[in-house]
């Protein structure tokens, strides 16, 4: 029994135009999610707030640790009738701790998405006496640019001499941190 090549080749032909169909509707699948992955990461939001536990005046409270600048924020609701209802302040973290980055104080950076300043984390702090009333600290981070020098063979030498010069230099190259006090608003009765 011999078969008609027409009809072989009609189913043939029938195949392949489906399979076809199904290669281009895959690759412009890939091409369409390779797009989106590349455009999503380029919006810059803002991270979601985390609340932190209710806090009491004058309790003294870690804020958010620094590892890299090796600092931490702590942070105290003032006493009632006081001038500032919150301070915030930077305490360096003891031991051996070697910092890769810097924190600089949010007056002196003035940290903003337009200066190259990323904004890392927000927290919110509420008083536990008066519901409702939050602190809320904004942590900056801008990259630094500590990267030595490469050779002609590629490779990053440091000499001596040029190490301690070089040194102080890069100190300024370093990744840096700043934080930001939103002081609490309203007041409680």
């Amino acid at each position: 029994m011999k078969r008609d090549p027409r009809q072989v080749s009609a189913a043939h032909v029938a195949h392949a135009s489906r399979s076809g169909r199904a290669f281009r509707q895959s690759f412009w699948l890939v091409v369409l999610a390779t797009a989106l992955a590349m455009v999503m990461p380029l919006r810059a939001e803002e991270p979601a707030p985390r609340v932190g536990a209710p806090q009491q005046p004058g309790a003294v409270h870690t804020v958010r640790q620094i590892p890299e600048a090796c600092v931490r924020l702590e942070g105290r609701y003032a006493q009632p009738g006081s001038n500032e209802p919150y301070a915030l302040q930077v305490v360096p973290v003891g031991g051996n701790c070697q910092a890769r980055a810097r924190f600089v104080e949010g007056a002196e950076a003035k940290p903003s998405a337009t200066g190259g300043w990323v904004l890392n984390d927000v927290i919110r702090i509420p008083e536990a006496s008066c519901p409702g009333r939050e602190a809320v600290v904004r942590v900056w981070r801008k990259a630094g640019d500590a990267l030595p020098a490469r050779d002609g063979q590629g490779q990053a030498r440091v000499y001596l001499e040029q190490g301690r010069s070089q040194a102080a230099a890069a100190a300024g190259g370093l990744t840096r941190f700043s934080a930001e006090l939103e002081m609490p608003s309203g007041s409680c009765g």
